[in-house]
């Protein structure tokens, strides 16, 4: 060992130098090549303070929607999208929070969106609030709340009419059901709650007259409220056999064209409703969105939006051919354009996938909103039916209703 030593040092330094030789032959031309590279390279971005928070503008486009994210696998966590149909690239603008099966209402004349919403102290468990949320449309921050009592807003998959303004929008009316029935009557300038109107067999809130309601009951009839300036109920009236539960059963979200509420029957029967007075009027003339081949059984309306209206007062119907006894909640494959002024259909529109909710922009030139079933938005031309862009599953787990401001 003591004889290899001196040798194993001797080549271990000669090894040394003739790398240090080879480094500093080739420490100038890495130096070049370092120099050439790092020119190529972008400038380092400019330091942000955090947080960063931007605005959204005072008046949102036309091309915006709101896009009610269920969010299935956490319900406790749902939330609403604020989403620009027009930017493909990204059309996510904000959130808002809508806790437990929560409602939605714009007031963009006063820049605030209401959520009404339930909450417990411990997620899941403990003593139970329900509130309506008040939130800023430009910074999407809640500014205040008005507490609503005996812990019975209705708690179930969303739906628009279980939260509606009334007398100018400056009321809101909260579904209850305990299972009891019952509206709760809010006063959001004064950020109070007014009183409670029962609603036994009834449910559903249709805005009726300048301050009143409509409710759909299980024997087939409708009910009419009308308010007096304290939130009380004024005056009532039923109208009854308004439409057939068992064969013609209407999907309870109705396409609103003025004040004039366009409902769709699990059939295809389309049926009209005045809420312009106190009283709700059933218009005579229901009248069918039509037929068409390839039913397997039969083409029927389906989903969870499942009819929607234009500013013409077109109606957009979401159809699907699988049509049969409990596929009313199943989506659709197409939506049927029909004109109700001629009571029939004038255009069909293929859609891309399994469609649950429509909606239309208020665009000069409206576009069709479609939520698949997978989560992806897309969008279509609603005077051509023609694909325009999808958005992507981008903007929510589980859109289940596309509000339009």
């Amino acid at each position: 060992m003591r004889s290899i030593a001196p040798a194993f040092a001797s080549a271990l330094t000669s090894a040394t130098l003739a790398l240090s030789l080879s480094l500093a032959l080739a420490a100038p031309a890495l130096a070049r090549a370092q120099a050439a590279d790092s020119s190529a390279f972008p400038k380092p971005l400019a330091e942000e303070s955090l947080p960063s928070v931007a605005k959204l503008p005072a008046t949102w486009p036309q091309s915006w929607v709101t896009v009610h994210d269920f969010h299935f696998n956490a319900i406790v966590d749902g939330r609403v999208a604020v989403v620009d149909t027009a930017d493909p690239v990204q059309p996510l603008k904000g959130l808002v929070r809508a806790s437990q099966f929560a409602n939605l209402l714009i007031a963009k004349e006063r820049g605030e969106l209401y959520t009404a919403e339930t909450f417990y102290p411990r997620l899941t468990r403990g003593e139970r609030t329900d509130a309506i949320t008040i939130w800023d449309m430009a910074t999407l921050q809640p500014k205040g709340e008005i507490v609503l009592p005996g812990g019975k807003r209705q708690q179930s998959v969303t739906y628009p009419h279980l939260f509606q303004f009334t007398n100018g929008g400056t009321w809101a009316l909260v579904a209850n059901f305990t299972p009891a029935q019952s509206v709760t009557v809010v006063d959001l300038v004064g950020r109070k709650v007014l009183g409670e109107i029962d609603l036994p067999g009834c449910s559903q809130i249709y805005p009726t007259g300048d301050r009143g309601f409509t409710s759909l009951c299980a024997d087939g009839s409708l009910f009419s409220v009308a308010l007096d300036a304290n939130g009380a109920a004024a005056s009532s009236k039923s109208v009854p056999n308004v439409q057939d539960i068992d064969k013609q059963a209407l999907f309870s979200t109705p396409a609103m064209v003025g004040k004039t509420a366009w409902f769709v029957s699990f059939h295809g029967l389309i049926q009209g409703f005045d809420l312009s007075g106190t009283v709700a009027k059933p218009l005579p003339g229901a009248f069918s969105v039509g037929t068409a081949e390839g039913g397997m059984p039969e083409w029927r309306p389906g989903g969870w939006q499942v009819i929607n209206a234009d500013a013409a007062g077109k109606l957009y119907v979401l159809m699907s051919p699988y049509g049969k006894e409990g596929s009313h909640k199943d989506g659709g494959s197409e939506v049927w354009v029909v004109d109700p002024a001629k009571k029939a259909r004038t255009l069909r529109i293929p859609l891309k996938d399994q469609t649950l909710a429509i909606a239309l922009t208020h665009e000069a030139a409206p576009h069709l909103v479609a939520a698949q079933a997978s989560g992806a938005i897309d969008i279509y031309d609603a005077a051509t039916g023609a694909f325009v862009r999808t958005l992507g599953a981008t903007v929510a787990a589980n859109p289940i209703l596309i509000q339009v401001p």
